[in-house]
């Protein structure tokens, strides 16, 4: 491809051109001469548009590669924070699936309903699963010599006024069971005073100086409360 003259060169060379033309008129020696700067004018244009245009690509690369996701990123991969309410109750579950050696899964469900319930209706949940454990060691089909039924032992014909809530439901449901033994135990506590009274009334028995039910269940709560701090460790007999 022949080599472009530089813009003074081809002035040059075309006034040149026509100075050794004798005899031109002077007319058209003008007319020539302002073709020729109007070309170099056309040229030193294009040539600085060409420059600029070739200065910007790099920069029109930049900007898209910095806008456009690569497409061999790695992609990132978001594990879901656990709540400590759910590291709390699968704490427990251990705890208690070890202890009387049970189903871990079931165990888990019948954690999580108690502290639901516990939550619901103002109940601390380990208290409420201290209480199934000492009264029918997560036996959701006990039933006892006075009629005592279920995980929570509830006997029906004492709590009448609770089975609105559980309308249609049968008393071997764990979660009907948990529910209403829960309410029963909330509301023993409120006429009691304190767990230990309300304790006492829920087994029947208040007139025990001693309060040995209520010991009892309490020293299932500390331990459930030393899984807890403990993340899930065994409770120790």
């Amino acid at each position: 491809m022949p080599k472009s003259l530089p813009s003074a060169g081809l002035s040059t060379a075309i006034r040149n051109r026509f100075a050794k033309s004798r005899g031109a008129p002077a007319g058209v020696f003008a007319m020539f001469a302002m073709f020729a700067v109007v070309l170099v004018a056309m040229v030193s244009t294009s040539s600085a548009r060409d420059e600029g245009v070739v200065a910007k690509e790099p920069a029109s690369a930049a900007v898209i590669m910095a806008v456009s996701p690569r497409s061999n990123a790695p992609e990132r991969t978001w594990q879901r924070s656990v709540a400590p309410a759910d590291r709390e109750i699968e704490a427990v579950a251990n705890a208690v699936a070890r202890r009387y050696r049970i189903s871990l899964e079931a165990t888990r469900e019948l954690v999580g309903t108690a502290y639901r319930e516990g939550k619901v209706i103002g109940v601390d949940p380990l208290l409420i699963i201290a209480v199934m454990a000492v009264e029918s060691r997560f036996n959701p089909i006990a039933q006892s010599d006075g009629g005592a039924i279920g995980l929570m032992q509830v006997i029906p014909r004492f709590h009448a006024d609770k089975f609105d809530v559980a309308h249609g439901k049968s008393m071997l449901d764990p979660r009907t069971n948990i529910e209403l033994g829960a309410r029963v135990l909330k509301d023993y506590i409120r006429r009691g005073g304190t767990d230990v009274a309300g304790l006492q009334l829920y087994n029947g028995a208040s007139a025990d100086a001693g309060n040995g039910y209520a010991n009892k269940v309490l020293g299932e709560r500390q331990r459930l409360r030393e899984a807890v701090r403990q993340g899930g460790n065994h409770i120790r007999a």
